[in-house]
């Protein structure tokens, strides 16, 4: 179904409020953990589940729930994860023991997941075709911001008024999200086909599919390598204030929003023939940082750059999911959408933890080469998948042949 260009844009614009309240709830506990800590007479590292649990709930329960749901109608669905989320950080924002706050956490990772899964699909059909990564990308672009400034802003709004007020503040943009997608989604969506448990097990076990969310696990995540240890890079190896972080991660939002919006434009026609350069430029930047992270002006420049590359991935990758999805097991479009909203996440993960043992083990500035090296892998596997789509359209233009020679026999 595709509507008015006005209409779209307005629930797109919706669709990007919510993946913001979502996304900034992912990694807002990052900077209360020492908050929480302090105030519910547990250790960081217990503290530190509130960040491993949410991922966890992402990855297991989006391809789970969305095959599950996948007979509903989109908007209601849509409407019954704002209420899951906003429920699942009103809870959080009444914890009073940390069993409390895991169990909150792991519920709004649920609504997540399924959020992140059919928020793509439902983007995608509110546009032509040849717009549908763009779509995409405008829905992420809420889930970028948040990405970015879900720290800091959890970690002010915290200091000053305390945790469970960032929770709070999160629930007041669910319910404008909310009401958004309730008036601006139209209702006559596309309705998702129903998935079949042997859908399910086409989708992990279909090659091409599998390699795609590989790459996006590794091409997505080894950004993560060293932005998750950003902060302290900026400071201790570049030796910027602590004030001035702030600005340059503010800055470093910007640039991540444009890429995302850039990403999505470039991948409209050929997404992994886009993906395959998105990545090789990423990779060669990473490395990069490495040597310039030492000096303020070129370093700042490469950190600008990372950002610029580290989210342009995202639309490209979505939308050849869907394609693939599309092509090779249509009835669980949705659920593979799922999938790699799964792999993104235990990118995030991956990285994130192979962050830690690097700035324990070698040290900060390590981080930036290590997660290069990570894209790049992600390059090969993308320049690989990319030879399977060249060799796909060549059998299609060699059937197309023979059948028109049989037409004119």
């Amino acid at each position: 179904m595709i509507i008015d260009k006005k209409r779209s844009t307005l629930a797109l614009l919706a669709l990007a409020i919510s993946a913001f309240a979502i996304g900034t709830t992912e990694f807002i506990s990052v900077g209360l953990l020492p908050l929480i800590s302090k105030d519910l007479h547990i250790t960081v590292t217990t503290a530190g589940l509130t960040v491993s649990l949410y991922a966890l709930g992402v990855m297991f329960g989006a391809p789970i729930l969305t095959s599950l749901t996948s007979n509903m109608s989109r908007k209601s669905l849509l409407l019954w994860i704002m209420i899951v989320f906003i429920a699942g950080n009103t809870l959080a924002a009444s914890a009073t023991s940390i069993g409390v706050l895991l169990t909150a956490r792991v519920i709004s990772a649920l609504a997540h997941g399924v959020f992140m899964s059919i928020g793509a699909t439902i983007a995608a059909d509110l546009v032509p075709e040849n717009r549908r990564a763009s779509a995409i990308a405008i829905m992420f672009t809420g889930l970028t911001v948040a990405t970015v400034t879900g720290v800091p802003f959890g970690t002010f709004i915290g200091q000053h008024f305390g945790w469970r007020f960032a929770f709070i503040i999160i629930v007041a943009i669910g319910i404008i999200a909310f009401l958004g997608n309730s008036i601006l989604v139209p209702s006559d969506l596309q309705k998702a086909t129903r998935t079949t448990f042997r859908d399910q097990i086409k989708l992990v076990t279909n090659g091409r599919l599998l390699l795609v969310f590989i790459i996006t696990a590794l091409g997505y995540g080894g950004t993560f390598v060293v932005f998750t240890y950003l902060s302290p890079l900026l400071q201790q190896v570049t030796g910027f204030k602590e004030g001035t972080v702030a600005v340059i991660l503010l800055v470093y939002g910007v640039a991540i929003a444009i890429g995302n919006t850039i990403g999505g434009k470039l991948a409209n026609r050929n997404p992994i023939n886009a993906l395959f350069y998105m990545f090789l430029i990423q990779a060669i930047v990473l490395v990069i940082l490495s040597f310039t992270a030492p000096f303020k002006v070129a370093g700042l420049i490469t950190i600008i750059l990372m950002g610029l590359f580290a989210f342009m991935n995202v639309p490209g990758l979505q939308v050849y999911v869907v394609t693939l999805a599309e092509r090779f097991v249509p009835s669980a479009v949705d659920v593979a959408s799922a999938i790699n909203i799964a792999a993104f996440n235990a990118g995030i993960a991956i990285g994130a933890y192979l962050g830690g043992i690097i700035t324990d083990s070698i040290g900060l500035i390590h981080t930036a080469w290590i997660g290069g090296v990570m894209v790049f892998v992600a390059v090969i596997l993308t320049g690989w998948s990319r030879a399977l789509e060249s060799k796909d359209r060549k059998l299609e233009g060699m059937k197309e042949g023979n059948s028109k020679q049989g037409e004119a026999c």
